[in-house]
């Protein structure tokens, strides 16, 4: 419950090119506020383009925080540890008198910074070790015999998650969802929460979406992709998983047409704003404020009307 003597949370979420950005740098200008990333993309530095970071122009009209502050070499970034930059984050701007505007699609970032982390212990590395080793296939079918209902819920090529929700029932006995349950540490009650969700209409988020992604080839993405692939970071390094660096990696080996890898690129993208999206209709509690509305200009005062109530 929101409590009015408690520090403003400003939360700008939706699915990728919504429109986040630039309400939330809108907002930053007008509230003298901070951008505070909420996007696991985002994080790394190696790929502002790719995905869709802001910016240098835009970071100099508004503070900051936690985007492209992650080296790709770093294999072992990660919710939690997110989660707690957050909090350092928003503490930080709180007492700087600053207005800190969460900006995101990720929604295990945002659950865990505001409902807290499971309190699952450590992994057994030779546990960790052979589940990670299976082919996805492989894991997905242990898991279906450990954990059914995690099996039932996650999709069959999630090579992560389902690698996560294996290794957890099998270390520890008990499953992922199970310790879950148990959530600690978030700080949804520590401050004004003022939510807005950007669902826009599927169709022009689409068309975005595609031009997006094409216009990224030509302002830089192929040279960070080749960047990239330079440093021989191990195919399961979380920065290789970012969308358009398999697409781009495949057509500068000579395995496709760059329109391939465009047109590849982009229906991942349209399919990862989909999951998002569904996400963020369905996830949040019913009091977060959902408009489809797609002006910058019209979006900040239906937000400026929500910090008044």
């Amino acid at each position: 419950m929101n409590t009015p003597d408690l520090p403003l949370l400003a939360l700008i979420a939706g699915p990728t090119a919504s429109g986040k950005s630039a309400l939330a740098l809108a907002l930053a200008e007008r509230h003298r506020g901070t951008l505070i990333n909420a996007d696991a993309s985002q994080v790394y530095a190696d790929l502002r383009v790719l995905s869709a970071r802001p910016s240098a122009e835009e970071e100099a009209r508004a503070p900051h925080r936690l985007f492209g502050h992650v080296d790709g070499a770093d294999l072992g970034y990660s919710a939690a540890r997110w989660a707690e930059e957050a909090k350092a984050a928003i503490g930080e701007t709180v007492a700087e008198g600053r207005l800190p505007i969460l900006i995101g699609g990720t929604g295990l970032y945002l659950r865990t910074l505001l409902d807290g982390i499971a309190p699952v212990p450590e992994i057994d590395p030779e546990i960790r070790a052979e589940v990670r080793a299976l082919p996805v296939a492989e894991a997905h079918a242990a898991l279906a015999a450990a954990d059914p209902a995690a099996a039932a819920r996650l999709r069959p090529t999630d090579t992560t998650r389902v690698a996560r929700a294996l290794e957890v029932i099998r270390s520890t006995g008990r499953s992922l969802a199970a310790w879950q349950a148990e959530r600690a540490g978030g700080i949804a009650g520590d401050h004004r929460l003022v939510p807005l969700v950007l669902l826009p209409d599927r169709t022009w988020l689409t068309a975005r979406c595609d031009a997006r992604f094409e216009a990224m080839m030509d302002q830089g993405a192929v040279e960070e992709v080749e960047a990239l692939l330079a440093r021989d970071l191990p195919e399961t390094a979380p920065v290789r998983r970012a969308i358009g660096v398999r697409e781009i990696g495949d057509w500068l080996a000579g395995l496709s047409t760059r329109e391939e890898a465009v047109a590849r690129a982009q229906a991942a993208t349209r399919q990862y704003a989909k999951r998002q999206y569904t996400w963020l209709r369905h996830q949040p509690p019913a009091d977060w404020g959902h408009t489809s509305e797609t002006q910058t200009s019209t979006l900040v005062s239906e937000f400026e009307i929500r910090l008044l109530q």
